[in-house]
């Protein structure tokens, strides 16, 4: 009791010195309960939606996906005959059977052709009003569509785009575009995450999207009174047998969240990621602060030892202290996680994604976890400096030696520091070193945690002689000042060395994804000038393909030397060593594609593949099934015949542009698939002529106006898009390492709060021999920014080294270029001089207001 009395009272003594750990503790809980609490509700919220929108049973094409996209590559989904509703209304306990139609293969725009697809990403939906549909939502205002002229929208996309009774939209399919005008307008009953959805009746449905009448896409069929799903289920198999995909409602809804649940874990498990990153740094952090709070006790935890206290008791009461100080960040903690996913929600709904507050979901184990993380950090982090208090003797107490100061210690933390360090070094050099990016991936990995714990228990050793350095360089010109700083921060290398190191995680990591980002471009943009032989690409971004009525306008436009339609397919291969390789994407372009894209070949050309009944393969599946040039491969085409295919040519498997791909003509694909399931155009490759290229390029954009999807862009325009790509993930990760170099910012402001405590009486005796408060404040600055920048140093150049070894993996994946980027490198390290200054100005402030006499007369 003695003991956690002592513990409240130095807690609630020292309440605003822990309120900086407090924060840091605050911040990392709230990061990891915002994103639990974040993901939990997008779950919540898909869960209600594919529950309440699916039937008690559902039957669909055995080709159709989980979700119902298409999988033929014909950009029509695959279909039931009529025939089959009759069949499932005649199964026993089936209260009703209703046909539906729906697609979401396709693009639909306004009347100035601005597409209504949404912009987070998530489905554009076209289909067939019906009864299924009716459940879940209410028409709002006008009607249901009742001809071919009409059309309704859900009510969130009719707010985003300003839509209204009798505007007029064009729906685009692979069967060419069908303008409808508004007729109604239709809101969810439950959250729509971020669909935009559109409803024709069922034979307009039917023409527009797959083109016959008399079929569908699925079969909704609704339970009679007492008639469970799976007794349903079992029902309807029976009158259908086995030729039909038959799905309960838990298990459409299942199936729809398997593909929503991949994204939502990698988000999850990389934002968690992050916030561990922010608890690593806190531990610095906290372990400065108890640190520096256990040496300004020193004579306090002499009487207590003098008097009785054991080492344990000592020891003890430390801990407690952490223990409180966990309690209270977490707490806090888990309360500001609740509104950072709040505003993580509001955020998502500005770029599309609906996610409702009624929807929040905080499951138990959320603050539970967050709890239990917070104290446990804390906890661990306390350890050593409470560790270290209880070795304090009471006679060094008494005479207030401080704590004790063991030089062996300090040379086996260096040797210790040193071995990781080199371990973690060569570990990164057989990463460099490996052959293949699998095996080199996991030596960079191990490289990067080694050398991460090496540094950081080597600093201290490495403070000495950077912050040394630094002092030569920086602050030498301002004399006595200047020196001061430097000698300050030199003053306790392992402080120095703890507060340096929190920030170094972060800038590492930074340092790193850059050298990365700025290697994969430049890679990227030396492989499309070596092997980019065309003018123009034109593609959709979000990976839809080209309908034949967009192919067919940019071959009708003016200018054009070449077009080349590039489409891909699965087949099965049988290759000259008997074996069979399953589902192997395969190909097929025009022959022009040799000229437009200079591919690298080890054997034969590549114009040869495109000669009919013939193709190319990559080297290393060459290599693997004995195969020359001449062999012949048995071809099973996806939704065709097989065809005996010789090989023409064997291509370089390296290259960051189509490595791997294997190649044959499309006419060679047209005899073997017939016309209804060829695969649409993935991408059109075009050329103008000779001197023509700006118009060209002008008159193919004027033919594309038309298909707003579909972006045509010269190579100029590619690189840009290429290189804007990248900048938006680097910018979204550096966005989530700011939690860890916020948290870095607090140890510093913490370090030198507690240092100013420290020095109190030496600021005193300082100011009182002539040293004016504008140079005590510089004084405290720089010290700030001397230890930013030796973290800063630790930490780019960690990942400048973390970053090129990076490169070398990809390097075997084709991207070959090592890009530093050295403005955003020294951008970095200025801004940290920029960070040291912030962190010091709140405690500069205070220094510069103590009393002279009441600082010197501190004991």
């Amino acid at each position: 009791m003695t003991v956690l009395k002592t513990s409240m009272r130095n807690f609630l003594a020292h309440k605003g010195r822990m309120a900086l750990s407090a924060v840091a503790v605050l911040l990392s809980v709230a990061f990891v309960c915002g994103t639990l609490v974040f993901t939990d509700t997008m779950g919540t919220t898909f869960d209600k939606l594919f529950a309440a929108t699916s039937s008690d049973v559902t039957v669909s094409s055995k080709d159709a996906g989980d979700g119902g996209e298409t999988t033929a590559g014909n950009g029509k989904p695959p279909v039931i005959p009529a025939a089959v509703v009759d069949q499932v209304r005649g199964a026993q306990g089936v209260k009703s059977a209703e046909g539906a139609v729906f697609s979401t293969a396709v693009t639909v725009v306004d009347g100035d052709k601005d597409s209504l697809s949404p912009t987070s990403g998530g489905p554009t939906i076209v289909g067939s009003w019906n009864a299924n549909d009716a459940r879940t939502m209410e028409i709002t205002d006008g009607a249901a569509p009742e001809g071919a002229d009409q059309i309704m929208v859900d009510a969130d996309t009719a707010d985003k785009h300003d839509l209204v009774l009798g505007d007029e939209i064009g729906v685009i399919s692979a069967l060419g575009t069908h303008t409808a005008k508004i007729s109604g307008i239709a809101d969810f009953t439950v959250t729509n995450p971020g669909a935009a959805i559109f409803f024709l009746d069922t034979a307009t449905a039917q023409r527009t999207l797959v083109g016959e009448s008399g079929v569908y896409t699925n079969v909704n069929v609704t339970a009679a009174a007492g008639v469970s799903d799976d007794q349903l289920k079992r029902n309807v198999l029976t009158a259908l047998g086995t030729d039909y995909k038959v799905q309960t409602a838990k298990e459409s809804a299942d199936a729809n969240k398997e593909g929503v649940g991949d994204f939502m874990d990698v988000l999850k498990y990389a934002m968690l990621g992050f916030a561990g990153i922010a608890f690593l740094v806190g531990i610095f952090l906290i372990i400065n602060t108890f640190s520096m709070l256990v040496a300004q006790r020193t004579r306090e935890i002499g009487l207590m030892r003098a008097i009785g206290s054991s080492r344990r008791q000592v020891n003890r009461s430390v801990l407690i202290e952490a223990l409180l100080l966990g309690v209270v960040g977490s707490v806090l903690g888990v309360g500001a996680g609740i509104g950072l996913a709040v505003g993580l929600m509001k955020l998502m709904g500005a770029i599309g994604m609906e996610l409702s507050t009624s929807d929040l979901t905080v499951a138990w184990t959320t603050p539970a976890l967050g709890l239990l993380l917070g104290v446990v950090v804390t906890v661990l982090a306390a350890y050593l400096p409470a560790r270290r208090a209880g070795k304090i003797s009471p006679m060094a107490a008494l005479r207030d030696a401080g704590t004790p100061a063991d030089g062996r210690t300090g040379r086996l933390r260096a040797a210790i520091g040193l071995v990781l360090t080199g371990g973690g070094a060569a570990a990164l050099y057989l990463a460099g070193a490996a052959e293949k990016a699998t095996d080199g991936s996991m030596w960079l990995g191990l490289g990067i945690v080694l050398t991460l714990i090496g540094f950081v228990v080597v600093g201290p050793v490495l403070a000495s002689g950077v912050v040394r350095v630094l002092g030569a360089v920086l602050l030498r010109a301002f004399g006595p000042v200047g020196r001061m700083a430097e000698r300050n921060a030199l003053r306790n290398p392992r402080r120095t060395g703890a507060t340096g190191a929190a920030l170094m995680i972060g800038l590492a990591l930074v340092a790193c994804l850059s050298v990365v980002g700025s290697s994969m471009v430049a890679s990227a943009t030396e492989e499309l000038d070596k092997v980019v032989g065309t003018d123009f690409i034109v593609q959709d971004d979000n990976g839809m393909d080209l309908t034949p009525e967009a192919v067919a306008a940019i071959r009708a436009t003016e200018g054009l030397d070449r077009v080349t339609e590039y489409k891909w397919t699965k087949a099965d291969f049988t290759t000259p060593d008997g074996k069979t390789s399953d589902d192997t994407a395969i190909t097929a372009t025009d022959p022009t594609y040799a000229v437009d894209m200079r591919m690298e070949t080890v054997e034969g050309k590549l114009a040869d593949a495109f000669r009919p009944d013939s193709m190319s393969v990559h080297e290393d599946y060459a290599k693997d099934h004995g195969i020359t040039l001449g062999s012949t491969v048995d071809v099973a085409f996806e939704g065709g015949g097989t065809g005996t295919l010789t090989v023409r040519a064997v291509t370089s498997s390296e290259g960051a542009i189509d490595a791997g791909a294997m190649y044959t003509s499309i006419d060679t694909l047209a005899r073997y698939v017939p016309a209804d399931k060829m695969p649409l155009t993935m991408m059109v490759l075009a050329s103008a002529e000779d001197g023509q290229k700006d118009a060209a390029y002008a008159a193919l954009k004027q033919s594309m106006d038309r298909f707003p999807q579909f972006e045509v862009r010269d190579q100029t325009d590619y690189k840009e898009a290429l290189k804007d790509q990248i900048g938006q993930l680097l910018n979204m990760i550096y966005g989530l390492l700011a939690l860890a170099i916020v948290v870095a910012i607090l140890g510093v402001v913490n370090t030198l709060a507690l240092s100013v405590v420290e020095r109190t009486r030496e600021i005193g005796l300082m100011r009182a021999i002539g040293l004016s408060r504008r140079q005590l404040r510089r004084m405290i600055r720089m010290e700030s920014v001397v230890i930013a920048l030796f973290g800063a140093l630790l930490g780019l150049g960690l990942g400048l080294g973390w970053g090129a070894t990076a490169q070398q993996l990809l390097a075997l994946e084709g991207l070959k270029v090592l890009d530093i980027p050295w403005p955003t490198i020294a951008g970095v390290f200025v801004g940290s001089a920029f960070v040291g200054l912030f962190a010091a100005l709140v405690p500069a402030f205070r220094a510069g207001r103590m009393n002279v006499l009441n600082a010197i007369a501190t004991e």
